[in-house]
């Protein structure tokens, strides 16, 4: 069970999903007897769909049920045994979250399941009970595309079934009925490269210095600064994808040099921003190894 949970509030959720990057790795559907067993190897990450009977998890803090129509998504940090208690098919994919991509999953169990995850999302569920079949790719006309975006659809539509429901630990987006912080989190989505301020940030949400900075961190468990230097890291991701040039994308985001955001860029990261774009820009299979933990560095 995870501790001191809070809810979420939908933007800053979908934020957050739209910042992760996820690498498709590997595909199956499998059939299950009962008392067989799938094992989830450390490592990699995964997404398990159960598309008929019933799975039991089971693990050293006790044993939990995935019905038919359950999602569950394993971070990967240590092994996950299911066992089915009848005759079973489980859709399960091998997935690599890329270096940096987002600090939040840190901060989540190892593994996280939506027991009803049909009933909430019927239309992807409908999607992952297509993904790893063997005519998958030649239904559509592809090498494998199509059903890796279809994947990634399911599990990100699972991680936020999960948060909505209130399963979130400290650190992930929180619902604020504050409508004044509510102002503070657009303004810096929406400009992340300009000068802000704490002051200028309080300015906004119409607070003193002190009371802002007390309630922000309340509200997202980070400094002002910290939370600028993340959407900052974070929307630079997207430039460099998009083919944006380094230096470019460093006076976009308001850098005052391109040694600064490379320096910015490795502390959230791990690498440097050219080398993030090239292992992105990699096939799965040449780019496998999975990625350290992440650690989140205040900017001054």
């Amino acid at each position: 069970m995870v501790q001191a949970m809070t809810t979420t509030e939908q933007a800053p959720l979908e934020r957050v999903l739209a910042a992760m990057d996820w690498r498709v790795l590997d595909g199956r559907r499998t059939s299950l007897a009962p008392g067989e067993r799938l094992r989830l190897r450390t490592g990699v990450a995964a997404l398990v769909f159960v598309a008929q009977g019933r799975l039991i998890r089971m693990s050293e803090s006790g044993c939990g049920e995935l019905p038919a129509g359950a999602a569950a998504v394993s971070m990967g940090r240590a092994p996950v045994v299911l066992s089915a208690s009848e005759p079973a098919e489980v859709m399960s994919v091998e997935l690599e979250l890329t270096p940096g991509t987002s600090s939040v999953l840190e901060r989540v169990p190892n593994m996280l399941s939506v027991a009803r995850f049909a009933e909430e999302e019927p239309t992807i569920a409908a999607i992952a009970r297509d993904i790893g079949k063997p005519d998958c790719e030649r239904q559509r006309g592809t090498t494998g595309t199509i059903c890796a975006l279809m994947a990634t659809t399911v599990v990100l539509a699972a991680i936020r079934v999960w948060a909505e429901a209130g399963c979130v630990p400290d650190g992930w987006p929180a619902r604020s009925a504050d409508p004044f912080l509510s102002r503070v989190l657009d303004a810096i989505h929406d400009d992340p490269g300009r000068e802000w301020s704490v002051a200028g940030l309080a300015e906004i949400g119409a607070m003193s210095r002190s009371v802002f900075a007390d309630r922000f961190r309340a509200a997202t468990g980070r400094t002002p600064a910290a939370y600028l230097g993340e959407v900052r890291i974070d929307m630079a991701k997207s430039f460099l994808a998009e083919g944006t040039s380094v230096s470019e994308a460093a006076r976009r985001l308001g850098y005052a040099s391109d040694e600064g955001f490379s320096r910015a860029f490795r502390r959230r990261t791990g690498v440097a921003p050219s080398q993030w774009r090239y292992r992105r820009d990699l096939p799965a299979s040449e780019n496998s190894t999975p990625p350290a933990a992440v650690q989140i560095a205040a900017i001054a």
